[in-house]
Order: C-alpha cells, then structure tokens, then sequence
C-alpha cells in the first residue's frame, strides 16, 4: 500500500527540470565574488517581490533569523500574532542569536489584532532600549493556511512605520496566499520592509530560501549571515532549482488549494472530526479530533497504518497539507481512510 504523506509540504520532490538545472548551473564562490547562478536568483526573486536585492539562504528559520537581526538591535521588542511561526518554532533563534523579546498579540486566523499590534507597540517603546520590529506571517501556519490581505497588511505596517518600528512578513507561502487571492505578489510585500520566501514548500526546490529588501538592508543582512555561519561556496547548485521553482511553479499552487479544499470539506462531514472550512484558504487542513475524546497522536498513529499521514500537534488537532505529488485521487483516498478510521474507532477497544 502506497503512503499518501500529507504531513508537510515540505515534502514535494524536485522536478526532472530542477534536478538537471544542479548539472547544468553555473558556479562560483558565493562568499567571495559571488555565485552567477546566486546572482540570478536574487536578481530575479527581488524583482518579483518589488524589493531591491535578495539574499538566498539554506533555510526560512535563517531567512527570518537574519532578517530580524539585521532590523533589530539586541534587548528590543519582536511583536508577533499569539500563534505566528516565529513564536512557536523559531523563538529559540530570535532570542539566542537576536537578543529579542517575542510579544505576542491575538488575533483571528492568523491576523494580529490592530489595536493589539498598537498596544503592544506603546509598550515596547516604554519599556524597552531600542525600536522593535512587527512580523507577520502570510500565509499563516498555525491558522491553518489563513490570508492576509494587502489592506490588512498595510494597515499594519502604517501602524509600525508610524513608531519607527520595521516590518517583517514571514512569506514562507507567499506565493500561495498571492494565488489564492488572485493578486501580484507585489501587493501582499509592498508595505513591508523585508520578507522572507520558501523555495522548498510549495514551490518543489529540494532547498533554499530568501530573504528580501532595500540594498542597505541586504547588505547588512549578508554580514549577519556570514556571522551565522550561512556565508555559502558553489551555492548555484541550490539557487538553480530554485530558478525553476520561481519560474514554472507558482500557478500551479492552486492544484494543491482545490485539492485542500476536497479534502476538507470531505472530512468535516466525518461525525467526531471538526474543521472550520473559513480557514481552508491554500493547502493546509486542521481538522480538530477532540469530537472522538483522544487526542491529535491517538489518531494520528492508527491513521498511518491505513497509509495516511497526516502531522499530530500537542492537542486535538492534526494537520494535512497538499503539495505537488498529491493528486486529487490521493486526497480522495485520504478522506475515506479517514472515515474508516473513525467508523472503525480502534481507540476503545
């Protein structure tokens, strides 16, 4: 039996043209006189995203680390919606390599409250030595793939720029959320000062990230990450699928959207499973097992051995997430194999 591996969309493969694009790129030392194939890429990926330059990194934690240590000084203030990515992955690097103090505040589906976003903002400028930074997350993880829109953004970011704060939006599925809304992805960036972009998520490249903003910012931003230890040699080996990535993959995310969709509204019709469909925005699908009195690994473990996998958080809820190599048919068959879980309800034997 085949595994339909829905953990992740971290898990989509390189395409034939990704992996022929390593053999064929062009190499130089990327921390000397740079990469020729790193320099297109960054080139090419800044233009996209209307900033001034780019910066490719091994990674979206490095992307974000890099990007809010090169805004903010040690003993400042990182201000974050309650569930944002960068509060519960990546607080370990925001407070050992950056120095900063994470301050959360609400939000709905992923969208930090703006009186919440001010308040904290007032606070921060009290209390603290040195400005802060707001982050954002588009589209948001924890939320279950949630969109902010280009006015949501904005009004954000005014609110930040108004303080002397900086703006960073963690877009490590920006290009989804610009898919879904059916806008340039221009328009979800254009009132942050820097943001970071996924290539090995939705967009198939086996790695690499981005970060991006002014000139001044990149520039600086290159030495952070040297300090880092990101500082790369013949990194035109990464930054070439990534080329690929950028260029053939972006429309093709609404497959993966369709295909979340399906698969939710198939299991929300599941008597003792729960999923708020409002949030079913791209690819990402939280359904809520709470409803059958186990918890998220309870169902989850008996799940794989009917060859589906989906990713148990610390509660109630599993996630699944879409991604090139997941079919419709694939998505079908994790729905049904859901429901025969749940008929079957092996947990109170």
């Amino acid at each position: 039996m085949a595994l339909i591996d829905l953990r992740s969309d971290t898990l989509s493969l390189p395409t034939p043209e990704m992996l022929q694009s390593i053999v064929t790129a062009r190499l130089g030392d990327d921390s000397r006189d740079g990469d020729p194939t790193v320099l297109e890429l960054e080139a090419e990926a800044a233009q996209m995203l209307g900033k001034e330059a780019a910066l490719l990194t091994v990674s979206g934690s490095m992307s974000n680390t890099v990007a809010l240590r090169t805004h903010a000084e040690p003993g400042a203030a990182a201000i974050v919606e309650e569930s944002a990515h960068l509060y519960g992955m990546e607080y370990s690097a925001i407070a050992s390599a950056c120095g900063l103090l994470v301050m959360p505040v609400r939000g709905h589906h992923g969208a930090p409250d703006l009186d919440g976003v001010r308040w904290a903002i007032r606070k921060a400028k009290t209390m603290f030595p040195a400005p802060g930074i707001v982050c954002l997350e588009n589209t948001h993880n924890a939320a279950g793939g949630t969109l902010l829109t280009p006015a949501q953004t904005d009004a954000v970011a005014a609110a930040a720029h108004e303080a002397g704060f900086a703006v960073h939006l963690d877009g490590a599925r920006v290009f989804n959320a610009a898919v879904a809304l059916g806008v340039d992805v221009r328009e979800l960036t254009r009132s942050v000062d820097s943001v970071s972009v996924c290539l090995s998520k939705g967009l198939s490249a086996p790695v690499g990230s981005l970060v991006a903003g002014t000139r001044a910012f990149i520039d600086r931003a290159n030495r952070v990450r040297r300090s880092l230890g990101g500082a790369m040699r013949q990194a035109g080996i990464i930054a070439a699928p990534g080329l690929v990535a950028l260029r053939t993959m972006i429309p093709r995310l609404r497959d993966d959207h369709a295909h979340a969709r399906i698969l939710a509204e198939r299991v929300a019709a599941v008597p003792g499973l729960a999923v708020d469909l409002s949030t079913v925005q791209s690819n990402i699908v939280n359904v809520d097992v709470g409803g059958l009195g186990i918890d998220a690994a309870a169902f989850a473990a008996p799940l794989r051995e009917r060859g589906v996998r989906g990713l148990p958080g610390m509660g109630t809820n599993v996630r699944f997430v879409t991604y090139r190599g997941v079919t419709r048919s694939d998505v079908e068959t994790a729905a049904d194999a859901v429901a025969a879980l749940v008929a079957a309800h092996p947990w109170t034997d």
